[in-house]
């Protein structure tokens, strides 16, 4: 049986300045994908003004080029209606489409210009065929999937998945799983979820000044013809920060192996390495080859290499047309633009008969084919004239600065329906409840069960006295058949809620029969997100532990807040210790990574064997009791992953006396 014949993807390019944009054309982009001033989670590169966003996305579409705006950080109550202003926008400016990855954002944006397309930013933590699933139930159309992604998986979410794949093939990797990063923002008060990252990732940890974090930049420019073959719907270049210049080069090394169906060669490889590189590049989670091999830094000789590529002049390329004019007497005069299967008429004055010198088709043509500094150049005219007629040159510059705007005009798209938003105002009376969180049952100590009326434990350790299971992080597809296993063992012995963290994890969860809890994983942080949830079937989500207190009270209603543990700040595919003896530290819970201020982080194992970044602080209340209850904040949620069954018994006591924990302690902002 013959291989399933895909149509090629499109090649999806950074902008992160108007110059980038012209770049990104020259390089021969289909798409395109920029932000604007706001809530983009690159809010430091150049990113495009309402103004020039209007003007970027009539160039682009001059060159049948799309735009994609990046409206993918998450947003608190008070930034939706700003937020929703935005898309309102992007949308009157005639954005393709818009990259999102706040759920209650999204749902905003449906109610409000429901023809306006989605795609799910990889923020959302995409990364298996159930999510895509549900991403399409919640109007979306497509999922930009997990960058740690291996064939194997990406093979099955593209069988299984009914919206479109966007899949990263090129630039900067993170080492955390996207959506799932809080370092910056718990260590430094800069958070990624909000494009401040400060990526701590590129940091050295240890004594020796190591670098276990910070991986080279992914490229797949030597598996493009296994991508095409698996029916990927669009490639995407990472880069909004980047500079012109490696926009241009790794675009256009990109559309060549595209358009020729095949791998990079050597000399291409060397463009790719001198636009920007960290010590080469890697495909170790396409490859399953995720080890050391993986890691690099940005030297002194990869920014000479940058430094050497040739300057970009800007945009030479122009859109070829065809020209057809007719001028008869007492006929007004018209003039067609053809652009591919894109065709305008537009028409003007009568000619009049000539005095003196008539037109001749070559005036006409002249005239007629000054593109000066738009996007398009005439390949072919053809001019109907009657002989002994003139019309003047300004008439006839009129006509076709007329037939250039009316063909920039049927180049965009329809203009959207926009209906006014009702934001969601649902009241939901909290109830009071203790829950927690334990790394393994050892620390579930006997005043822990009288203390929390729901007690969780990871999928892969759950016994009783824990009456909640935990999923992973991430499940791809392949693990699809062990988690279901696992969670029908679960309930067998006596779970009843799961922690979910991730929208296409939701379906195991009402599979087993058990109640899905929203786990803080989820990224809430407006009420608006609350809502979403809880109309499929969430029950208390766990809100951001990003929040302040007054952002925590004004989501309010049926959900818990984080007033106690070490916050998870990555969740990483690699398990940076397998390849040295601590690795069997690691399964005990007793490996750390020490940053250069002598902060010692905890790193645990889980899922078979992905690490878990711990923060260096617990976060703590219990000294602040009077706050918890000024912000009406009654529904706790605890962490407990490296706490021994004392410290867990000395936590509840703090809490149940109000006292503090006598330690070094992080507080919820205020």
């Amino acid at each position: 049986m013959s291989e399933k014949k895909f149509q090629k993807p499109e090649l999806l390019c950074p902008a992160g300045s108007a110059l980038a944009l012209d770049a990104a054309i020259e390089g021969g982009a289909d798409a395109v994908y920029l932000g604007g001033t706001a809530m983009n989670a690159r809010i430091h590169a150049g990113n495009f003004t309402p103004d020039a966003l209007r003007e970027a996305i009539k160039k682009a579409h001059a060159y049948g080029v799309k735009i994609y705006l990046t409206l993918n950080t998450l947003v608190t109550d008070y930034e939706l209606p700003a937020f929703l202003e935005a898309a309102y926008q992007a949308a009157d400016a005639g954005a393709d489409a818009l990259i999102v990855a706040d759920t209650g954002g999204a749902a905003a944006i449906r109610r409000a210009i429901p023809g306006l397309e989605l795609h799910a930013s990889t923020q959302m933590s995409g990364h298996n065929s159930e999510m895509a699933k549900q991403l399409q139930k919640a109007g979306f159309s497509r999922m930009v999937a997990a960058r740690e992604i291996s064939e194997e998986n990406l093979k099955l979410l593209l069988q299984n998945s009914p919206i479109e794949t966007e899949l990263f093939v090129h630039g900067a990797l993170c080492v955390c799983h996207s959506g799932q990063c809080l370092f910056s923002s718990m260590v430094g008060g800069r958070s990624g979820n909000r494009g401040e990252c400060a990526q701590p990732c590129r940091l050295p940890y240890g004594k020796g000044g190591e670098y276990p974090l910070s991986l080279k930049d992914l490229s797949l420019a030597n598996h493009i013809p296994k991508l095409i073959s698996l029916g990927v719907s669009s490639l995407k270049i990472e880069g909004r920060m980047k500079s012109p210049e490696y926009v241009r080069e790794v675009t256009a090394v990109f559309r060549r192996l595209l358009d020729e169906e095949r791998v990079a060669n050597a000399q291409e490889m060397q463009i790719l390495t001198n636009a920007f590189s960290r010590q080469g590049f890697t495909d170790g989670y396409f490859t399953g080859k995720i080890d050391s091999s993986m890691l690099g830094v940005r030297k002194e000789a990869d920014k000479e290499s940058s430094r050497r590529v040739i300057s970009f002049a800007g945009l030479a390329k122009k859109v070829e047309l065809d020209l057809f004019a007719t001028l008869r007497e007492n006929q007004p005069a018209t003039l067609t633009l053809q652009k591919g299967e894109l065709s305008v008429t537009v028409s003007g004055d009568v000619p009049q008969t000539a005095k003196t010198a008539p037109l001749t088709k070559a005036d006409v043509e002249r005239s007629l084919s000054r593109m000066g500094g738009t996007p398009y150049q005439v390949a072919n005219a053809s001019i109907d004239l009657d002989d002994g007629v003139m019309l003047p040159v300004s008439r006839l510059n009129d006509l076709r600065r007329r037939a250039v705007e009316a063909l920039d005009l049927a180049a965009m798209p329809p203009k959207r329906e926009r209906l006014p938003v009702t934001w969601n105002t649902q009241k939901i009376k909290p109830v009071p409840r203790r829950t927690a969180r334990f790394y393994c049952p050892e620390q579930i100590t006997k005043q822990a069960e009288e203390y929390f009326e729901r007690i969780f434990l990871p999928l892969e350790s759950f016994a009783p006295p824990a009456n909640g299971v935990v999923l992973p992080a991430v499940i791809f597809d392949r693990d699809f058949p062990l988690v279901r296993k696992k969670l029908q063992a679960a309930k067998a012995a006596g779970a009843r809620w799961t922690l979910v963290g991730n929208l296409g994890h939701l379906a195991f969860a009402k599979e087993a029969g058990l109640i899905p809890v929203g786990d803080y994983r989820l990224n809430i942080t407006n009420r608006e997100s609350t809502a979403f949830y809880r109309s499929l079937g969430f029950e208390e989500p766990v809100l951001s532990p990003e929040l302040t207190l007054p952002q925590l009270r004004d989501i309010g209603g049926d959900a818990a807040t984080i007033v106690y543990g070490r916050i998870p700040l990555m969740t990483l595919e690699r398990c940076i210790f397998k390849e040295q003896d601590a690795c069997r530290k690691c399964a005990q819970g007793k490996q750390t990574l020490t940053d250069r201020t002598g902060a010692v982080f905890p790193v645990l194992r889980e899922w078979e064997h992905r690490n878990i970044l711990y923060n260096s602080l617990p976060t703590a209340m219990p000294d602040r009791l009077d706050q918890l209850g000024k912000y009406q904040i009654r529904s706790w949620h605890f962490l407990f992953s490296v706490e021994t069954p004392n410290e867990v018994d000395a936590v509840i006591n703090a809490y149940k006396k109000g006292v503090p924990l006598g330690k070094q302690v992080r507080r919820i902002g205020s």
